[in-house]
């Protein structure tokens, strides 16, 4: 009985963990995405003969914005369906 309730522990910690790694990750994203476009069309506004050089490097900053909370997703979906962590209580 004391294994399965350590299972059921880490099961709710690591349902807890996926939560704020996807919410924050997504929150963190969402804003740097938001102030870097944000820039872009005010920086378009005022001098639109760069848009050409800038546009290219609004959409490679882009990738690298998202990318950690890609990551993120992929980490905790390896604890949402491989968790890790319970192969502790087995052995």
């Amino acid at each position: 009985m004391e294994q399965m309730q350590l299972m059921v522990t880490i099961q709710a910690y690591t349902a807890i963990a996926i939560g704020l790694i996807i919410g924050l990750g997504a929150a963190a994203a969402c804003i740097g995405v938001g102030m870097m476009c944000s820039r872009f069309l005010e920086s378009a506004a005022r001098q639109p003969e760069l848009i050409p050089q800038l546009q290219a490097k609004v959409f490679l900053l882009l990738g690298l914005i998202d990318a950690p909370f890609i990551i993120g997703l992929g980490v905790a979906m390896l604890f949402a369906f491989g968790n890790p962590l319970l192969g502790v209580i087995k052995g």
